[in-house]
C-alpha cells in the first residue's frame, strides 16, 4: 500500500474518532458551538473584543452555554439573572473549583497563587 494512502487514512480515523469522543462527552452540557477538534472554540472568539463575542454567543445559545477552550469544556453564565441563579439558588452545587494545572505548576499544588507585581 502507498505510505501516503496509509497516512492519509490514519488521520482521518484519528479525526474521525475525536470528533466521536468530542460528542459523548457534551451529552451533560449545556449547548455550544460546534468546537474543532483540537483548538476548541478559540477560532470564534475575538481577542480584542471578548465581551462582545461572549454576548453574540449569549444571543445564539443563551445565557449558559458550553465554549471548548482547547480540548476542556468551559460553560459559560452570561447575565446577572444567569449568575445570580447558579451562585445564590444552587450555590452549594458551585462551591468547588476546578483545577488549572498552571496554577498548579506556579504553586506546586500549595494553596493560593497571588501575583505580584
Amino acid at each position: 500500500m502507498d505510505p501516503i494512502l496509509v497516512l492519509v487514512l490514519t488521520l482521518s480515523c484519528l479525526f474521525l474518532l475525536s470528533l466521536w469522543r468530542q460528542s459523548s462527552e457534551r451529552g451533560k452540557l449545556p449547548p455550544g458551538p460546534t468546537p474543532l477538534p483540537i483548538i476548541g472554540n478559540i477560532l470564534q472568539i475575538d481577542v480584542k473584543d471578548i465581551c462582545q463575542s461572549f454576548t453574540n454567543l449569549s444571543r445564539v445559545y443563551g445565557p449558559v452555554y458550553t465554549l471548548y477552550l482547547g480540548r476542556k469544556p468551559t460553560v459559560v453564565l452570561h447575565g446577572y439573572e444567569a449568575v445570580k441563579e447558579a451562585l445564590v439558588d444552587h450555590g452549594d452545587v458551585f462551591a468547588g473549583r476546578g483545577r488549572l494545572p498552571v496554577f498548579d505548576k506556579a504553586t506546586n499544588g500549595m494553596g493560593k497563587y497571588t501575583c505580584t507585581a
